[in-house]
C-alpha cells in the first residue's frame, strides 16, 4: 500500500511539472511572437527611413483597409504602455526597438532555461515511477 501511495504522489508530481512545462511553452510562444513583431517593425522602419512619403494600407477594423499615404516618415508614434504613446524620430524608435528586442531575448532565454529545468525534473521522476510500477506488478504476480 505504501508503494501505491508513493506512486500516486510521483504521478501527481510529474503531471504538475508537465502542466508547468505547458504553461512555460505557451509563454515562450508569446515571447517569440512579440519578438517577431518587433523585428518586423525594425525592418519596416529601415524601409521607411529613406523615403519621404509612402503608400500604405490603413486598418479600418474587422479586417478592412483603405489605401493611404504616410506623409511624415521621419516620426513614429510608439506605445510606451498604460495607454500612453510618444513621438520619436526613426533613430529613437530604433533604439527603443533594440532595447525591446534585447529584453524579449533575455525573457526568452530565461523561459527556455526554466523549461529545461522542469523537463529535467520530469525526466528524473519518470524512471522512479516506472520502477515503482514494475515493483508493484511483480508483487501482484
Amino acid at each position: 500500500m505504501e508503494d501505491q501511495q508513493k506512486l500516486e504522489e510521483l504521478v501527481n508530481e510529474i503531471n504538475m511539472y508537465k502542466q508547468q512545462a505547458d504553461l512555460i511553452q505557451q509563454q515562450i510562444e508569446m515571447i517569440r511572437a512579440s519578438l517577431t513583431e518587433v523585428e518586423i517593425l525594425d525592418k519596416t522602419l529601415d524601409d521607411l527611413e529613406e523615403k519621404e512619403t509612402v503608400e500604405a494600407f490603413v486598418p479600418l477594423g474587422a479586417g478592412s483597409f483603405m489605401r493611404g499615404e504616410i506623409k511624415n516618415t521621419k516620426e513614429v508614434i510608439m506605445s510606451i504602455g498604460g495607454g500612453v504613446a510618444v513621438a520619436k524620430d526613426i533613430a529613437g524608435a530604433k533604439d527603443t526597438i533594440s532595447n525591446q528586442k534585447k529584453d524579449l531575448q533575455d525573457s526568452l532565454d530565461k523561459m527556455m532555461s526554466n523549461l529545461q529545468q522542469v523537463t529535467n525534473v520530469v525526466e528524473n521522476l519518470s524512471p522512479q515511477a516506472e520502477q515503482l510500477m514494475s515493483k508493484m506488478r511483480m508483487q501482484q504476480s
